[in-house]
């Protein structure tokens, strides 16, 4: 008789003995602290991974404007102006909110000094959530004046009571301007956590695009000075430090009621961000908005100023960000040209701050925007009274106050996010196929799919120790990224067997016992670090001098340029899974994903090839999308998940429908890991 069709009783105790200790043998081949060192060899540098991506993001940055004449520029700038507006900053906001009038409450004046007095408003950006401002008033407000509106940097708690945006106020006011100073969004009386720039993405989430909200912030102050009775419409400005600097060159560019305009250190082109070791960061959310750097850059926002008064300034020492030697060259030597199209060459102008060189708004700078207002607005020049720091206000004396039930930021998002309606998964299998085919064809749009393939999978490295085989790879893809993985599998394992791609958040350094239950079972494990994943990516810390910085501070500007991290990591597992099911002896692939990035990424994969995978197991994975506003999880903890319209288009149980026939398992969900 042959041994296997004896069942356990006819066989003799030894021989059961000798059966048992082998599979024992077996399943102790493996494990993860053998695993670990292999696993955690570096096989692509944190600089070179942020190389490629720079390399990458470069080939794709648009350069400066180069028109022929003004009047093509012109109908150009018409058409920029439409699209930031129309497709980029107001996509999915409601018709009624952008186009409303602007809706101020004021509180009266409150205080009266020399030669000019100071009025609280409040006012509504979007229904239920409202915001501050206070309105700088000359003395004298007989007749039609001009006016000035001064947005905040980030100046955090002080919000608009910092000194330096005072004194400015309070100059313009003296001098028969008037002057309207905003409070922004995170900053001041808005100064909550949940107005952090970053929940802009929460609202990029749930289908509404975050730089719309930013504009209207702005946008409600310059309609206020439009509309009110004593301003001259042909002399309005717009002024603003960093932050301030941004909102300034955005408000004035895509609403031509501005008439003159001083962004003080807030912009560079994004080839400069890219190139320049900055000594802050790359911007807020906001600052990168999705889509909108297609075929654009800042450098085209300065160009669509022309030919109306322009100054920049920037700073030569600046200890944030957008130094003036740095800047000068796209932002204003490549733009002034366009300007000299119009015959208005000299109404772009230049100003760099040596004193103190850093990031400010100080005097110097002062001084060169009250100058140069006097020249847009016709008036005679004035300076500065040395004796103004007398008349600042304390925060409490400007404070203006806002509803207890104020929306913020993330509560606006979870807002709307309670509006999203899907359409049911068809239970009907006809139906069901139709819907599935459609819903691939939307997803790939909203990750912005694009295939890869491997041009070189690299062998770095190799180790054959106590049963278990390994090789380090490195895969270049046909778009110049990488990601890195680790083969591993049994030496005396089964010729034929399943294969296990593995991802984990924490990176591969930290699968080890997920590949050794694998290997441990006869299959071949590949532990996977996709783009923006694992060691090549350090999510802790900022290094300059090594070159690198935190995956969440290039995502936006992945996604301005109209491309989707979360595209390019599924576009990479759909490769390197073909890459997999090459190899000799793989019958099938399974996919096991720890963690909420990852097990997007994976889903979204096998949503795209239903057909690529067997089975999906997600470790602590979450039930819904919606997870990313309740908990909330914030920005830099899973960038590639604030994706323009994911949730307001999907969800986790419509992604785990179109992976089907694979078949989605989930162990216990990130939501129950609080729970005792």
């Amino acid at each position: 008789m042959k041994l296997r069709n004896l069942s356990s009783a006819h066989i003799p105790a030894f021989l059961l003995l000798i059966v048992f200790s082998a599979l024992g043998l077996a399943r102790a081949q493996s494990d993860s602290e053998q695993l670990s060192p292999i696993l955690g060899e570096e096989i692509l540098s944190p600089q070179v991974a942020t190389f490629e991506l720079k390399e990458y993001i470069l080939r794709h940055v648009a350069d400066p404007p180069n028109p022929s004449s003004a009047e093509r520029w012109t109908a150009e700038a018409k058409r920029l102006r439409e699209h930031l507006l129309n497709d980029i900053a107001f996509h999915g906001w409601q018709k009624e909110w952008v186009n409303s009038p602007p809706r101020f409450e004021d509180l009266g004046v409150f205080a009266t000094e020399k030669g000019y007095r100071l009025r609280k408003l409040r006012y509504e950006i979007v229904p239920g959530f409202q915001s501050t401002a206070i309105l700088y008033e000359p003395e004298n407000m007989q007749g039609k004046m001009p006016a000035i509106l001064n947005v905040n940097g980030h100046v955090g708690a002080v919000g608009k009571a910092v000194e330096y945006k005072q004194k400015r106020c309070i100059t313009f006011a003296k001098h028969g301007i008037l002057a309207l100073n905003l409070e922004w969004l995170g900053m001041g009386e808005l100064d909550q956590k949940e107005n952090d720039h970053e929940f802009g993405a929460h609202l990029d989430l749930v289908g509404v695009h975050e730089l719309g909200l930013f504009y209207l912030a702005m946008r409600r102050g310059l309609d206020y000075l439009y509309e009110h009775s004593n301003v001259d419409h042909s002399r309005l400005g717009v002024t603003g430090l960093s932050g301030g600097g941004w909102q300034t060159l955005v408000l004035s560019c895509l609403d031509e009621r501005v008439t003159a305009s001083v962004p003080v250190a807030g912009f560079s082109s994004i080839r400069q961000e890219i190139e320049a070791r900055w000594y802050g960061d790359l911007g807020d959310v906001e600052q990168s908005p999705s889509d909108a750097f297609q075929g654009v850059d800042y450098p085209h926002l300065v160009a669509m100023r022309a030919p109306r008064p322009t100054l920049l300034i920037h700073n030569a020492e600046d200890d944030c960000c957008f130094r003036a030697p740095l800047v000068k060259p796209l932002n204003y030597d490549a733009i002034k040209p366009i300007f000299g199209l119009f015959g208005k060459e000299d109404a772009l102008t230049w100003h760099e701050n040596t004193d103190p060189s850093t990031h400010n708004y100080l005097l110097d700078n002062r001084t060169q925007a009250y100058h140069f207002f006097c020249k847009a607005f016709n008036i005679p020049a004035f300076d500065e009274d040395p004796a103004i720091g007398s008349e600042v206000k304390s925060f409490d004396e400007l404070a203006v106050g806002v509803p207890k039930d104020n929306l913020t930021i993330l509560r606006l998002a979870r807002k709307i996010a309670m509006g999203i309606n899907r359409a049911p998964i068809p239970s009907d299998a006809g139906a069901r196929d139709a819907w599935a085919s459609a819903q691939r064809d939307r997803l790939r749009h909203v990750v912005r799919l694009e295939p890869v393939k491997i041009t070189s999978s690299w062998a770095v490295a190799s180790s054959k120790n106590k049963g278990v085989e390994s090789f380090s790879y490195l895969f270049r893809m046909d778009n110049g990224l990488s990601a890195n993985g680790v083969w591993v599998r049994a030496i005396q394992g089964p010729s034929i067997s399943s294969a296990t791609i593995v991802l984990d958040d924490r990176g591969k350094r930290r699968a080890g016992d997920a590949v050794a239950d694998r290997v441990n079972r006869g299959e071949r494990v590949l532990a996977l670090d996709l783009i923006f994943s694992g060691d090549a990516w350090p999510t802790e810390g900022r290094n300059p001098s090594a070159n690198f910085v935190k995956p969440a501070e290039y995502e936006p500007i992945v996604h301005s340029l109209g491309e989707r991290p979360l595209g390019w990591e599924a576009a990479q597992l759909i490769g390197i899974a073909h890459w997999v099911r090459s190899q000799p002896g793989v019958e099938r692939i399974r996919l096991e994903c720890r963690g909420i990035r990852n097990q997007v990424a994976g889903l979204v994969a096998a949503a795209l090839e239903p057909q690529l995978f067997s089975e999906v197991v997600i470790h602590e994975g979450m039930k819904s999308l919606g997870f990313l506003l309740a908990k909330p999880v914030e920005f830099p903890d899973a960038p590639e998940l604030f994706c323009l319209d994911l949730y307001k288009e999907f969800d986790v149980d419509r992604l785990e429908a179109l992976a089907a026939p694979a078949k989605v398992k989930t162990e216990r969900r990130v939501e129950d890991a609080a729970k005792p």
